[in-house]
C-alpha cells in the first residue's frame, strides 16, 4: 500500500480520535459536596488500670472543644472495653434527668428522659481560657474526671487551632470543686 493510500485509510479514524473521545461536553455538573480529605484525629482521655490515657478519635470537622468533650462523655466503645479502657465520667445513657412525681390531677406526665452530653456539661470557650461546668453530684469532681476533661479539651484546642498557645482549663463540679490546669502533663498518645 501506497502512503497515500494508507494515509488516506487512517485520516477519519485519526479525525475521530481528535476531535472527539465520545462524552459530550456538559460544563460542571453538580454532584454533592466539595471533596474532603481525612477526617481530623483528635485524642480523648480515658482511664486505663488507674491512669490517664490517650485514645485516638476520628471526628467531623469543625472540631471544636465542646464537640470533643461530647465524643469523651460517650464513653469508651465496645473494643476500647476490652483493653480495659474506662472512664471516671458518668456516661449520659446510665443517667435520669430529675422529673416531678406526678399527682393525680396532673396526669400521667413526662416519662423520665435520658441525659445528653450537654445536660451533663457546659463549655464555654474564649480566647483567654476554656470554662467547663459539670452536672455532677457532689464529689464526683475527682483530680482524674478533671483531667480527662482538661486534657481532652487541650488536645481538642491543639487540633482547631495547631499554632495557638494552650489557654488554661478550669473544670468546676456541681458541689462547686474546681480545677483549673493548661494540659502541660497530659500523656501523649
Amino acid at each position: 500500500m501506497t502512503s497515500r493510500r494508507r494515509f488516506a485509510a487512517l485520516w477519519p479514524a485519526a479525525l475521530c480520535a481528535l476531535t472527539s473521545c465520545g462524552i459530550p461536553t456538559t460544563g460542571v455538573v453538580e454532584a454533592g459536596g466539595p471533596a474532603s480529605g481525612v477526617p481530623p484525629m483528635i485524642r480523648v482521655y480515658y482511664v486505663v488500670d488507674g491512669t490517664l490515657a490517650a485514645v485516638p478519635r476520628r471526628t467531623t470537622a469543625p472540631l471544636d472543644v465542646a464537640k470533643a468533650l461530647e465524643t469523651l462523655l460517650m464513653g469508651p466503645t465496645d473494643l476500647e472495653r476490652g483493653k480495659r479502657i474506662t472512664t471516671r465520667l458518668p456516661l449520659p445513657s446510665g443517667l435520669f434527668t430529675a422529673t416531678p412525681i406526678p399527682t393525680a390531677t396532673d396526669g400521667p406526665g413526662p416519662p423520665p428522659q435520658r441525659q445528653g452530653p450537654s445536660d451533663l456539661m457546659t463549655v464555654t470557650e474564649r480566647e483567654d481560657g476554656i470554662t467547663v461546668r459539670l452536672a455532677l453530684p457532689a464529689g464526683r469532681l475527682s483530680d482524674l474526671v478533671a483531667a480527662q476533661i482538661i486534657c481532652t479539651a487541650t488536645a481538642a484546642q491543639r487540633v482547631a487551632d495547631p499554632g495557638a498557645e494552650p489557654v488554661p482549663v478550669t473544670v468546676t463540679g456541681a458541689g462547686g470543686r474546681r480545677v483549673e490546669s493548661s494540659g502541660v502533663r497530659c500523656p501523649d498518645a
